[in-house]
């Protein structure tokens, strides 16, 4: 790709746009806000597909496990929303974390992913959204290294490089080995780190309620199911939560810089002590450094209220 391109890639997209979304959207309560955001903007996205990604942690007993309720959660997201017409075109990701750094997991969303990578160009790329262990976007990677040239990747991924122990991130760290194929690869890659940047997107139960109670069946939804999560672990208390996964749909909403700041930087290379090594001759990645809460909140509670 020339450099030119490149860098064009990296900037906010004008226009209607072809994108896949990547999500273990039963890990969280923030996913299923990420998937709604995404398929109420219809004027802006044209969703090729939505794909499961796998995750292990209390709420499933194996990675298989994970993408098998991410799977379920994702149509049962697409019902309330009455968006079945999307349904068609959901796919099973990977059941395992890739294994090494040269061997693509098989799976569905990975050959789907691979398979719409050919259609696409430099000069009309293929968005794909990740917000979720990356084993699906690395294993497509791996299987059409075209993809590198044809999709732009925006993953919400790993912590901010100031802090300590960066590649700890709980979607890195499921699958270091991915996430070393995603920044080795040259693939134009935005970056939206978790604690540090995204974690000032955090709302409460108060806000919930007064902008998506009662407005429609996915808002009560939305609003029920964060509310009830909190609960579980601070109930009696104050509390707010971080809405992570709507930060990585919301770059591609961010002309003018309207919700996000940030930059170019040299890719860092997760490593497996979960630390970052950086190298200066690295190929340019763009990183996310500042969120505009307030402003991304608006939107997103004015798009799920409808």
């Amino acid at each position: 790709m020339k450099q030119e391109l490149f860098f064009k890639n990296l900037t906010p997209p004008a226009g209607r746009i072809d994108v896949i979304l990547d999500t273990d959207a039963y890990n969280e309560i923030d996913d299923q806000f990420a998937i709604s955001y995404m398929i109420r903007y219809t004027d802006k996205f044209n969703i090729k597909a939505i794909c499961a990604a796998p995750f292990l942690n209390s709420k499933a007993a194996s990675p298989a496990e994970g993408m098998e309720k991410s799977y379920n959660e994702i149509l049962k997201l697409l019902a309330l929303a009455e968006r079945e017409d999307l349904s068609s075109i959901v796919y099973k990701g990977s059941e395992t974390y890739l294994p090494n750094e040269t061997t693509p997991v098989e799976s569905p969303s990975a050959d789907i992913m691979a398979k719409l990578a050919e259609e696409y160009s430099p000069e009309n790329p293929l968005y794909i959204v990740a917000i979720g262990a990356i084993t699906n976007v690395a294993s497509a990677i791996l299987k059409n290294p075209n993809i590198k040239e044809n999709c732009v990747i925006v993953w919400l991924g790993g912590h901010a490089t100031h802090i300590p122990r960066a590649a700890s991130e709980f979607n890195m760290t499921q699958d270091i080995a991915g996430a070393r194929v995603l920044f080795g690869c040259g693939v134009p890659l935005v970056q939206l780190p978790c604690l540090g940047i995204v974690d000032h997107f955090a709302t409460s139960q108060f806000e919930l309620e007064h902008w998506l109670k009662g407005k429609n069946p996915l808002a009560d939804y939305l609003c029920q199911n964060t509310v009830a999560e909190a609960s579980s672990y601070a109930a009696g208390k104050p509390w707010t939560r971080v809405i992570w996964d709507v930060t990585a749909v919301a770059w591609l909403l961010n002309e003018n810089s309207r919700f996000m700041r940030d930059k170019l930087i040299h890719a860092p290379i997760p490593e497996y002590d979960k630390q970052y090594a950086f190298d200066e001759t690295k190929h340019f990645i763009k990183y996310v450094y500042s969120i505009d809460r307030d402003a991304l909140f608006e939107d997103l509670f004015r798009v799920l209220g409808e």
